[in-house]
């Protein structure tokens, strides 16, 4: 095992020259010392055409700024909130591809990655350290980087599972003590709670749950505290799973694959779930090829994939990545779970949604807004949740999934959506009959 020489933030980005890709570590461990003073040669124009490259990152992203045209290039495989006015305005670019082929991009060389910037733990006595709250695609930038700058920081979690890297992997080291990035759980709306409270009752015991974070999440998980031996294997997860560990509720006795075990490929929450991983057994940290890997997911039985959309047409288009023409988010993993929960025995594919947007615009709409894109097809689509109901598109007609979807639509709007959809499936629309309707 080496000896590790610590160096400053500003001699490790040194190594980064023109016309390199470098990866950043995501979410709660974006290595932000790195970040700034690599962006500082930037402002210096010490280079030129750097391209950066993260699934999602946490904080500020001065590399998107329009000030460092032509020193960076972010091409991102997530459009998170930092850099989506960037994106929308062309000064950054994004990548779409499902989430668990973002590491197949690095490994197998469609994106040379020269330059990967990370944070890790204090390496233990045999010399690994852990990546802590985030392995998605990092550990594919790990193995196949030219060079490896690692932050060791005593507040990144230890965690076991694919997160374990060996010191020797690490080219350069910097030492560092910044907090990691955390988001505290926000309000639960009334409507949240509705729809919250229809996809609880979907959840059967046994179940094997993947959701992400926000509001409905965190409703749907508040109302499972009476449920039995549910398990995790999800992309992430947040802090609204925790009291049901603490109750019990969660624990993984019913999974096929890693039983006993909660399963992600990243983390974002509180410093309370950080410590909470952190060596714990009871939880790995897996590779993104692995989470969410289509025929691994579909092992697990009775698998409740629980994810969200911008939009939705009445046929059952899903558009989770843009609003029109704007980008927003990204494909993620939605499809790699919606699959995956298809094919899982008894497994139940959920797109949960508010009916409306803040300003009272309908999310189902008559067709997608033009330039949305389709992130989930009418195929893929079996359980939608809004606060007014939850109803099951599988194996249901166009006709008939007009019916159910706008049944679930906000008041205000199903005239209209009726309307459009007469129009266009014509007069024999209203007498497509419903088993429900007796």
């Amino acid at each position: 095992m080496k000896n590790i020489k610590f160096i400053s933030a500003k001699e490790a980005v040194k190594i980064v020259k023109s016309n390199d890709r470098v990866h950043l570590h995501s979410v709660a461990v974006t290595p932000h010392p790195l970040i700034e003073a690599l962006c500082e040669r930037g402002r210096n124009k010490e280079f030129r055409n750097v391209r950066i490259q993260h699934i999602h990152t946490e904080g500020p992203a001065p590399y998107a700024d329009p000030e460092l045209e032509g020193i960076f290039q972010l091409e991102s495989f997530f459009v998170g909130a930092n850099v989506r006015k960037q994106t929308q305005s062309g000064y950054a670019d994004y990548i779409p591809v499902f989430l668990q082929e973002t590491q197949r991009l690095i490994r197998e060389g469609y994106l040379k990655v020269n330059v990967a910037m990370i944070q890790v733990s204090v390496p233990d006595k045999f010399g690994y350290a852990s990546l802590g709250t985030s392995v998605d695609a990092t550990l594919a930038a790990v193995e196949k980087a030219d060079t490896v700058i690692a932050i060791v920081n005593p507040n990144v979690p230890r965690a076991f599972g694919d997160a374990m890297i060996h010191i020797n992997e690490i080219d350069l080291f910097v030492e560092d003590d910044c907090e990691l990035v955390t988001a505290e759980p926000g309000p639960i709306s009334e409507t949240d709670r509705k729809i919250g409270r229809y996809v609880a009752e979907l959840v059967e015991d046994g179940a094997t749950l993947q959701m992400g974070i926000g509001a409905i999440p965190n409703a749907v998980l508040s109302m499972l505290g009476n449920h039995k031996d549910l398990g995790v294997h999800s992309e992430m997860f947040a802090d609204g799973i925790l009291p049901l560990v603490d109750k019990g509720v969660v624990n993984g006795k019913n999974k096929k694959t890693d039983k006993g075990k909660m399963v992600a490929t990243f983390l974002m929450g509180s410093k309370k779930l950080y410590d909470f991983i952190g060596d714990n057994p009871g939880v790995a940290m897996q590779d993104v090829k692995y989470t969410n890997r289509v025929n691994v997911i579909a092992k697990n039985p009775k698998v409740t994939a629980i994810n969200s959309a911008l939009q939705i047409d009445i046929t059952g288009q899903v558009c989770a990545d843009s609003i029109g023409t704007r980008f927003y988010s990204g494909v993620g993993g939605q499809i790699d779970f919606l699959r995956g929960a298809s094919l899982s025995k008894g497994g139940k594919p959920i797109i949960a949604m508010p009916s409306v947007t803040n300003k009272g615009i309908s999310k189902i709409a008559p067709i997608l807004t033009p330039g949305a894109g389709v992130v989930s097809t009418r195929a893929n689509i079996h359980w939608l949740v809004t606060e007014y109901g939850a109803v099951n598109l599988y194996g249901r007609t166009l006709q008939d999934r007009a019916k159910l979807i706008i049944s679930i639509s906000h008041p205000d709007h199903q005239e209209e959506l009726d309307k459009a959809a007469f129009e266009r499936f014509g007069p024999h629309f209203h007498f497509v009959w419903d088993e429900n309707d007796d």
